[in-house]
């Protein structure tokens, strides 16, 4: 984080007592761990003094050094816990390891991601492993997890940060009621770093101070309302957030940031070009035979092959929302705990809620489709027994 040595504090042209009278203009010298300078430059000439006789300057540009990062830097950070990510085979072999089964495409722009240092924007229906991409890589480069859930109405105070007025206002109560003066030194120190509330965005940046890279996860962004990208874009060009009180903060190191979106409204141009972008779509039988059999051990391996088909089947369907990953995971851990050996008519029944979430897809798959495709599920896991796919390494 960014460590002040000194403030320079001006008053506002209508000055008023209290704190709104005074504005943090600069920073004399800004001192980063990373080697980085951020300083304010000033001239001798027009010094100024106030009330209680501080001498001033009038601050002039803000100079920021940031320390050199070459991406073979990036990436010796990315792989100094032990885990060989130098080729797109290994990308994929240590997901796997994991309990992610990654395609070969999806491998490759994961490996991209880290190697250009550049955010990852995963756009797929709900339920098919966007969010857990980024859960994995935490995992895989044993780097801290930050999570921003993105709803309709996220601004700037409960992503990035946001000033404890509470904790301010207390802090002058407390002066006034010792008959303290609010002088220069007080006004400097309420809009220090103890009186700032830190919100993911800036944690991210934050983090990154101690030479480790975390990896943010801005899960749902479509869900975020179009004027919040406008936020992210300053982050993810160039990985800094600008504080108007304090300055310009620049990570240290990127993070891994993964952006996931279920589409359900397009994401600006300007945000997509940031990014290295991926469709996940709804995974094939062999990938979700795979998937199940890393998630649920439980499951036998004829039980396996017939719900991956019912699955299978019931996305061939006309429904309002299909079923993904997620829900087939959930509904095997509940075949599982009803101690099903195979699919049987009553128990694919009583159990179908875990795979349709709407009122009118339930209704129009038990009248006249669930016989149906059970019984193909059941003859094709017959003649034909599902093995994992083996994933090369080289």
């Amino acid at each position: 984080m960014l460590a002040p040595d000194k403030h320079l504090l001006a008053p506002d042209n209508n000055p008023a007592p209290g704190v709104a009278a005074w504005h943090l203009l600069a920073l004399e010298t800004i001192r980063r761990p990373s080697g980085g300078l951020l300083s304010a430059t000033s001239s001798d000439r027009g010094k100024k003094r106030d009330s209680a006789g501080t001498e001033f300057s009038k601050p002039r540009l803000l100079l920021y050094t940031p320390p050199v990062l070459a991406l073979d830097d990036f990436t010796r950070d990315v792989t100094m816990k032990g885990r060989d990510l130098a080729t797109i085979d290994a990308v994929e072999k240590v997901l796997l390891q994991h309990d992610y089964v990654a395609d070969r495409v999806l491998a490759t722009v994961v490996f991209l991601s880290l190697k250009l240092g550049k955010p990852l924007l995963l756009e797929g229906e709900a339920g098919v492993g966007k969010t857990q991409v980024a859960k994995t890589l935490a995992e895989v480069l044993d780097a801290p997890l930050i999570r921003l859930q993105c709803y309709e109405g996220l601004d700037v105070n409960n992503t990035i940060y946001e000033w404890n007025y509470t904790r301010q206002l207390l802090h002058i109560r407390m002066l006034e009621a010792q008959s303290c003066d609010i002088d220069a030194s007080v006004e400097r120190d309420l809009f220090g770093e103890e009186y700032l509330i830190k919100r993911p965005l800036l944690q991210a940046i934050e983090l990154s101070a101690g030479g480790q890279a975390p990896v943010l996860l801005i899960d749902e962004l479509d869900r975020a309302d179009e004027e919040f990208e406008a936020f992210l874009l300053e982050l993810l060009s160039d990985f800094q957030i600008t504080i108007p009180e304090i300055g310009t903060m620049r990570a240290a190191r990127p993070p891994v940031v993964v952006i996931t979106s279920n589409r359900t409204r397009e994401i600006h141009d300007a945000l997509k070009r940031r990014c290295i972008y991926h469709w996940i779509d709804y995974p094939t039988l062999e990938k979700e035979y795979s998937i199940v059999n890393l998630k649920v051990p439980g499951a036998s391996a004829l039980l396996a092959g017939q719900l991956v088909h019912f699955v299978q089947e019931l996305r061939r369907l006309d429904l309002y929302k299909l079923p993904g990953v997620a829900e087939t995971l959930d509904w095997a851990e509940a075949l599982v705990t009803l101690d099903a050996r195979e699919l049987e008519l009553p128990v694919v029944e009583e159990t179908l809620g875990l795979l349709l979430k709407y009122q009118d897809d339930f209704e129009a798959v038990r009248k006249g489709q669930v016989e149906r495709i059970l019984s193909s599920a059941q003859t094709r896991a017959t003649e034909r027994m599902l093995q994992p796919p083996p994933v090369s390494c080289a």
